[in-house]
């Protein structure tokens, strides 16, 4: 259930909520002709990145290979499981090698996909760093939900409050891995 309060007093943190309790999104670089794409992410707010794994050769991989020393611009929506947080990140995506990573998030659905184990050279890491969100955050309780329809349907002037909007700006990217 989206925690409205949460929302308002720590955008940052309820968003991280909403994608460790969500598997998958909605991932694509802006200015693309390409669709947007399913892809279950690997939220790490510590690194402020959230991480996918893909095929070398998907649509996606391939447009991000073009120039694997630029980070590109791209876009991540979610939706949680009980359809009362929402949420459209603007970022960017690129590319990493970062096996330690890969096999920290290697797991028997991914090894489903890739006989090679994190070590199949055609499985690639992509990091996504989160610029800004739009995020929102209804009621997921019932008894709320139907004092509002009723309020705002006897009151023309009344409509119904059942959630919270905001835009949230993240920090520059906190470093992932430091010199020794």
């Amino acid at each position: 259930m989206a925690d409205v309060d949460q929302l308002n007093s720590n955008p940052e943190s309820a968003l991280y909520d909403a994608l460790n309790d969500t598997r998958t999104g909605m991932l694509g670089l802006k200015g693309s002709e390409q669709h947007m794409q399913p892809m279950t992410h690997f939220a790490d707010q510590d690194a402020g990145k959230i991480r996918f794994v893909t095929a070398r050769d998907t649509d996606l991989a391939q447009a991000l290979t073009v120039n694997l020393t630029v980070k590109q611009a791209a876009r991540f929506t979610v939706v949680s499981k009980g359809q009362d947080f929402h949420a459209c990140i603007d970022g960017t995506l690129e590319q990493v090698v970062d096996p330690q990573t890969l096999k920290d998030l290697w797991s028997p659905v991914l090894g489903a996909w890739f006989d090679g184990g994190p070590e199949d050279p055609d499985v690639v890491l992509l990091e996504f760093t989160p610029t800004e969100a739009a995020m929102w955050a209804s009621t997921g309780n019932p008894l709320r939900f139907g004092y509002e329809i009723a309020k705002a349907n006897m009151n023309d002037d009344a409509k119904p409050d059942l959630g919270s909007h905001v835009v949230h700006t993240f920090a520059p990217a906190k470093l992932a891995h430091s010199a020794a």
